[in-house]
């Protein structure tokens, strides 16, 4: 996003042209910058075998998800549609890792006969896959190894020792004793790190601590860290720098390979890295209202379009692309829920009147994959500018979108 001649622009797109094309609110993403994400990412790593695997939950598009194909990465999948839309954007099953939580054991069933990586959280589902597939299915373990975070949130901490996810390391014998007894083939260990860490000394800390529980175990292929890792977004808070990081990690475990025995692929599994600061949630300035001292913009969006503000306390910033010379005022910009809505509190912007565009930045992740239909508003178009076009990915909701799977019944 630039300001260029006077008007915000990507890749030479207005966003005023954007709207009268595809209409307001809409989701916009940008696949220069998650190409170059991508690129971010890889620098840093020189010498071992690095595999980036998508986590699409943060964006499941399946436009989005060819252009990752395009770029290289494998895919990082929750629930079998997310396989299903993996396959269907061109992915090879070898290339999808399946991570659910809290999850009936058929799910796994089907994850294995699709033909995808498994990666198990928990020793109920590892003792009924023991049991069913032994040494017939390898399958990585995720792990919570007890490590203190760096960072510590209320509804974001990974490696909390409370934490719903991964298997403990309290429970590392019964995992032996199921290799063990079953033949089990455990060929990647995880663990999902990388939200809390902010420095690459943390992490290597950290990193340290799992290689030494992976070296209990024969059969290894690879080592996941997970995703989550945080990015910039403007609000000043501190993030771990990517590049650093690979060059830290990258001899440390390039030596922990050499101390296995033979060379294991690295992975990693960034979802909104990839694509938060890429996306733009568009909305329009559709009402201006005081209220005891306090000045409103109202867009005609809420967080059934961009929870994060309201279910994290997360920041996006945001900018007025109608008026880029404008005065600066101070304005709280709230959504059309009929709720409490907040998008921002107190935030300076340029001037804004009713009919200004109103962009809210980091709105690639999370943003359209965890919007819903509350208060029967539509879920937004989504679009991809891609080589300098503004191509449309998803059509915008329509009521008949809305009551399709309703059954009426006689009343």
């Amino acid at each position: 996003m630039e300001l260029k001649n006077g008007s915000y622009q990507l890749q030479g797109t207005k966003f005023e042209s954007l709207k009268e094309q595809f209409g307001s609110p809409l989701y916009i993403y940008d696949a220069q910058a998650i190409e170059e994400n991508i690129r971010q990412f890889r620098q840093g790593f020189s010498s071992v075998d690095l595999k980036i695997k998508y986590a699409c939950k943060a964006l499941t598009n399946i436009s989005i998800l060819k252009l990752m194909k395009k770029n290289g990465t494998g895919l990082d999948t929750v629930s079998i549609p997310e396989i299903k839309m993996g396959l269907e954007a061109g992915f090879e099953p070898e290339e999808i890792v399946f991570t659910p939580n809290c999850v009936d054991f058929s799910e796994i069933e089907t994850a294995v006969e699709m033909g995808v990586n498994i990666n198990i959280e928990n020793i109920s589902n590892l003792l009924k896959f023991s049991e069913k597939y032994g040494n017939q299915q390898p399958v990585c373990i995720r792990l919570n190894p007890h490590i203190a975070a760096q960072s510590q949130t209320e509804k974001v901490d990974w490696w909390h020792k409370q934490s719903k996810f991964g298997i403990s390391i309290d429970q590392i014998s019964e995992v032996k004793r199921m290799e063990s007894e079953y033949g089990l083939r455990i060929n990647g260990i995880h663990i999902h790190s990388s939200s809390v860490i902010m420095t690459p000394e943390i992490f290597i800390n950290g990193a340290q601590a799992v290689f030494d529980i992976a070296l209990q175990f024969e059969n290894l292929e690879f080592i996941d860290f997970g995703g989550g890792i945080k990015v910039d977004v403007g609000d000043g808070k501190e993030v771990i720098d990517v590049v650093a990081l690979g060059q830290a990690l990258d001899p440390v475990f390039a030596a922990f390979c050499k101390k296995y025995g033979r060379q294991l692929e690295l992975w990693f599994e960034p979802g909104r890295f990839l694509v938060m600061n890429s996306g733009y949630l568009l909305t329009t300035c559709v009402l201006r209202k005081q209220n005891s001292g306090a000045e409103f913009v109202g867009v005609d969006s809420g967080f059934n379009h961009l929870i994060r503000p309201m279910m994290y306390n997360a920041h996006h910033d945001l900018v007025n692309v109608s008026n880029p010379a404008g005065d600066k005022e101070k304005y709280t910009v709230v959504g059309n829920i009929c709720e409490i809505d907040n998008f921002a509190i107190d935030r300076q912007l340029n001037k804004v009147e009713e009919g200004h565009l109103v962009v809210i930045k980091s709105a690639g992740a999370y943003g359209y994959s965890m919007a819903s239909t509350y208060n029967s508003r539509f879920r937004p178009a989504e679009v991809l500018i891609h080589n300098g076009k503004a191509q449309l990915i998803r059509k915008r909701d329509t009521y008949d979108d809305l009551v399709k799977n309703q059954v009426e019944i006689s009343i």
